[in-house]
């Protein structure tokens, strides 16, 4: 039997939270979707696009009669929402996430958690360098990872429901420990942000401040498209990425840098069967991701 709600509050109506209340209302998992948002112009074209059955200004009113609210907002905002409105929700409901960095902030989650509510942390790996409802698919999470990171004081009631809504969604559910969650995504997703937003900076300084006279844009083919995609995505979420996954994520820059550096040795050296080894072993790696099933970006 499908997993059903009686009312779902989405927090934060975007690419991610849309979709999840598409396929919600679409599948009948639950009786009603309530959206909650900064913008009423994004809320209504929510409703529009069938993501949302309704909208609400306040916070407080849409949670009371909830039994499954989704935090689908930037992660630094999670500790001034839950203070906002936790008190307000009834003894069994649950609350869930869809944010790239856990750790830390799951354990903050849960302690501000009322007696008899559930915190049950949850991070779809799909999306897109476009964001906003408008972005959005009943299809999005198809076939991606979904990790949820319980801890010890999870409730296994509560962990099952929002297993089964995610695998409603398609979804290949993991589960994961929060801190573990960060250090691995750190390496496969945070860090090559890092890098793309890194390298469109860096050729802007180079457009602006060495060679204005060169059009760079004009020029760039598939590799630099490919290579900086993710570049497009939200500096808002991504600053709270950054910041919340920072010791992991400045580790791995260094590593990234150690690389950088030693091809750059190389090139200065003319070591030709040095550059050749060092780029034979990063095709090795990367084909390697072939056999692997893709998620999202």
């Amino acid at each position: 039997m499908a997993i059903h709600f009686r009312q779902v509050v989405i927090i934060g109506v975007g690419l991610i939270g849309g979709s999840l209340g598409m396929i919600i209302r679409r599948q009948g998992l639950a009786d009603q979707v309530v959206g909650v948002g900064r913008r009423i112009e994004n809320l209504k074209t929510a409703v529009a696009l069938g993501a949302i059955d309704r909208y609400v200004a306040d916070p407080q009113e849409a949670v009371r009669k909830a039994d499954l609210v989704v935090l689908a907002t930037p992660v630094d905002t999670y500790a001034c929402h839950l203070q906002g409105w936790a008190h307000c929700l009834a003894p069994g409901s649950i609350v869930s996430d869809v944010g790239s960095v856990k750790g830390t902030l799951v354990e903050r989650s849960e302690s501000a958690m009322p007696s008899g509510v559930h915190f049950v942390g949850a991070h779809p790996i799909a999306g897109k360098e476009k964001t906003g409802v408008a972005a959005g698919s009943d299809q999005l999470f198809k076939g991606a990872r979904c990790i949820l990171t319980p801890t010890k004081r999870t409730d296994s009631t509560a962990l099952a429901r929002v297993t089964q809504l995610w695998e409603e969604t398609g979804s290949i559910v993991l589960t994961m420990d929060p801190h573990v969650h960060d250090q691995i995504l750190g390496a496969v997703s945070h860090l090559p942000h890092v890098a793309a937003f890194a390298l469109i900076n860096a050729l802007a300084d180079l457009r602006d401040q060495q060679v204005p006279s060169l059009d760079l844009a004009g020029h760039s083919g598939g590799g630099l498209r490919d290579t900086t995609r993710i570049a497009a995505s939200s500096p808002e979420m991504w600053r709270d990425i950054f910041l919340w996954n920072r010791d992991n994520v400045v580790s791995y820059i260094d590593r990234y840098m150690k690389a950088l550096e030693e091809l750059k040795q190389l090139l200065k050296a003319g070591d030709a069967a040095g550059i050749e080894q060092s780029l034979e072993r990063a095709k090795g790696e990367r084909e390697k991701l072939n056999t692997v099933s893709p998620s999202h970006s």
